[in-house]
């Protein structure tokens, strides 16, 4: 973003404007509206991706008691989702850079929707697994879709910081607003009803998508595909998501955990060979295959500190955000309603987030509010201290708030960062990259604060895991000052 992005302090008001000034008097000109459908359809996608994440979590009783579903089937219900999300998100952002982003995010809506549908009338687990996976596929392709048509709609830079601001907050709102929405529908009508709600929200985005978001250029110079580096990508991010998810349950020594980390490591080090292979081969061939994910996309040090951040920021606030459920479930006795309401405070803290984090950004650019909410989030995590069998709800507020507010902004603030830092070719990898990041990270935090509850007792554990919280953000804390005081990136460009 250059200084002509932004208005003068000050103009002279031409003749014939319709600002009112007197004769001679200087005011500052009007900052240009914010065309609204375009962001409404793409935003309304994402929040349904991201709902689904969290939502199940307070149905699993529900789901339990109706299909009769074992320990197992339940946890591929939840995390099965988020598996396929994380494993397939490069290939959704491959084919949106190659074929066209509005393509892929209506078909990723499409799939999204017949899969949700599929869940609500699953009359087996087996089923319900099935559309669950079905519908991480979908998210998969939607999202890097959603993220590339945003920056092609806002090409103004200011406009474009405000609307990845309220795209960025929907992200972190939904995903924490999972347990409140699940906890309402779930309360009120029945476990079914939290698949059921994601039709008409769907519907609408694709209606909006299809009258007011643009087709964008067709990218150019995208070569051919790369099946062997597409294979051994979802193979290495579908067995690490499933390692991970299964370490909680099965404990991180597990058998099956251990030869799906083996199967996944192999496979990412083979998908890392061959991307590099590929990008050298194209100083020779341009016209040759290309690679999934460009080995120089991630040597900018913008874009791995962002990932990094991702990938920290999601394994501290959704691996507390799980234990807090627990907490509040198993420690104070909270039924599904009652949890998702007493975590209502930190969604809510959502919404400062979207206007405060952009009108920063666009001054100072996108590192300096990220560091700060970073240094806000570890203060609160630090708040989950005082947290005990009876302690008072109000004491857990600052806790709940200053995690709520930081996380949003974070979120916010490393979205603007990515898309400057991204060539125009490369948006949808790229915020592929950063979301497998955040996906690695969610499944991190449960793994391992699940664990930790588990092994040294609830309230300890909450306790080491409101430390390693605050760790993590601490932690991406210092790699955003290391990229700022190296690469200059604080200042806005």
């Amino acid at each position: 973003m250059s200084s002509t992005d932004f208005p003068a302090p000050s103009t002279p008001v031409p003749a014939g404007s319709d600002a009112f000034a007197r004769q001679g008097e200087v005011v500052a000109p009007k900052r240009p509206k914010l065309p609204l459908p375009p962001l409404i359809a793409l935003s309304l996608g994402h929040f349904l991706v991201m709902l689904d994440v969290t939502v199940v979590n307070v149905a699993v009783p529900g789901i339990q008691g109706s299909l009769h579903v074992g320990a197992s089937g339940l946890q591929w219900i939840v995390d099965g989702y988020s598996t396929l999300f994380a494993g397939l998100l490069l290939l959704g952002g491959g084919l949106g850079d190659r074929f066209g982003h509005r393509p892929l995010y209506l078909f990723g809506l499409a799939v999204f929707t017949l899969a949700s549908t599929g869940c609500a009338l699953s009359p087996s687990a087996v089923a319900l697994v099935g559309c669950r996976l079905a519908q991480g596929a979908g998210a998969a392709f939607l999202v890097p879709a959603s993220f590339a048509l945003l920056r092609a709609a806002y090409p103004d830079g200011v406009q474009r910081a405000r609307a990845v601001g309220v795209w960025g907050l929907v992200s972190a709102v939904a995903f924490g607003a999972g347990p409140v929405v699940g906890g309402l529908l779930v309360s009120g009508l029945d476990w079914r009803w939290v698949f059921w709600v994601n039709l008409p929200v769907a519907a609408l985005a694709a209606v909006l998508t299809l009258r007011h978001v643009r087709v964008p250029d067709r990218p150019r110079g995208t070569g051919r595909m790369d099946p062997l580096g597409l294979l051994l990508g979802v193979l290495g991010l579908v067995a690490v998501a499933g390692a991970l998810n299964g370490a909680g349950p099965d404990g991180w020594t597990s058998p099956r955990v251990l030869a799906a980390f083996a199967v996944g490591a192999a496979a990412l080090t083979g998908f890392v060979l061959v991307e590099r292979h590929l990008e050298r081969s194209l100083a020779v061939r341009p016209d040759g295959r290309r690679p999934l994910l460009p080995p120089s996309l991630l040597r900018d040090r913008r874009v791995s500190t962002t990932n990094a951040v991702g990938l920290l920021l999601s394994l501290g606030y959704y691996g507390m955000l799980f234990v807090a459920t627990l907490y509040f479930q198993r420690d104070r006795g909270f039924g599904a309603l009652e949890t998702g309401l007493a975590l209502l405070p930190s969604v809510c803290m959502g919404f400062l987030a979207a206007p405060l984090s952009s009108r920063v950004a666009t001054r100072t650019g996108p590192y300096v509010p990220m560091a700060g909410a970073l240094l806000l989030g570890a203060a609160g995590f630090l708040g989950w201290l005082a947290a005990g069998p009876q302690t008072p709800y109000p004491v857990l507020l600052f806790a709940l708030m200053a995690t709520g507010l930081a996380t949003p902004l974070t979120v916010v603030a490393a979205t603007v960062a990515i898309m400057e830092a991204a060539p125009a070719e490369h948006a949808g990898v790229a915020s592929a990259s950063f979301n497998v990041s955040r996906q690695a990270g969610h499944a991190i935090g449960v793994a391992l604060f699940g664990t930790l509850v588990g092994g040294e007792g609830r309230i300890p554990g909450l306790h080491a895991s409101a430390l390693a919280a605050a760790g993590c953000f601490l932690l991406g804390f210092l790699l955003v000052g290391l990229t700022v005081r190296g690469a200059g990136a604080g200042s806005p460009r």
